[in-house]
């Protein structure tokens, strides 16, 4: 407890000032996992569409602006660009990016990056140092690694859904989105990260 005339102590810098995120993709994984590198000093850069950005900007409900709440939810502490990873040129922006960061979010389906251009081997060709964040449904290998996956159908196939709704109901999904939300590492973890500006 603090005496009369103390001062309480100086904060020391953010665990993670110096370390620079980017993040590829949508809605909630990928976006809330970068979120919380940021709420720990990162600089996080979000790469979106040039045509609509982030589609859950567009999903309700929405502030009386017009901004969506799902969408703030899961993307402060970062700055956007507009890139069109479908357009060679766009691929060179990301690739310049990655090569300038310490670590790199993505969730799409497995092989999707790869197949675009920015993809964890050539990333890593240019940015030995990345670490390359990669979240998907059913892991980067094994029988069904490529399939598509979201929050919703992850929490009917573990068996969530089941545990939910009104007795003698159908199952139901729950009011947040708790696979997305899972994936994302923990704070402690993501604080090992190395600083590329540090001493």
């Amino acid at each position: 407890m603090s005496g009369a005339g103390t001062s309480p102590p100086a904060a020391g810098p953010a665990p993670l000032a110096g370390v620079r995120v980017i993040e590829i993709r949508i809605a909630m994984a990928g976006p809330y996992c970068a979120m919380l590198l940021g709420d720990l000093g990162a600089e996080v850069i979000k790469i979106e569409r040039p045509a609509g950005g982030d589609e859950s900007r567009n999903w309700p409900s929405f502030f009386s602006g017009g901004e969506s709440h799902y969408f703030l939810a899961a993307n402060r502490n970062k700055r956007s660009v507009a890139v069109d990873l479908k357009r060679p040129e766009g691929v060179a922006v990301a690739r310049r990016l990655a090569a300038a960061s310490d670590v790199l979010v993505e969730n799409y389906r497995v092989g999707v990056l790869e197949r675009l251009g920015p993809g964890h081997a050539r990333l890593r060709e240019l940015n030995p140092r990345l670490v390359y964040c990669s979240i998907s449904g059913f892991g980067a290998t094994g029988p069904r690694a490529r399939e598509p996956a979201n929050d919703i159908f992850m929490q009917a196939y573990a068996g969530g859904m089941s545990l939910t709704g009104e007795e003698g109901g159908a199952p139901a999904k729950m009011g947040l989105s708790v696979a997305d939300l899972s994936a994302a590492p923990s704070p402690p973890s993501a604080c090992s990260l190395p600083s590329r500006r540090g001493p």
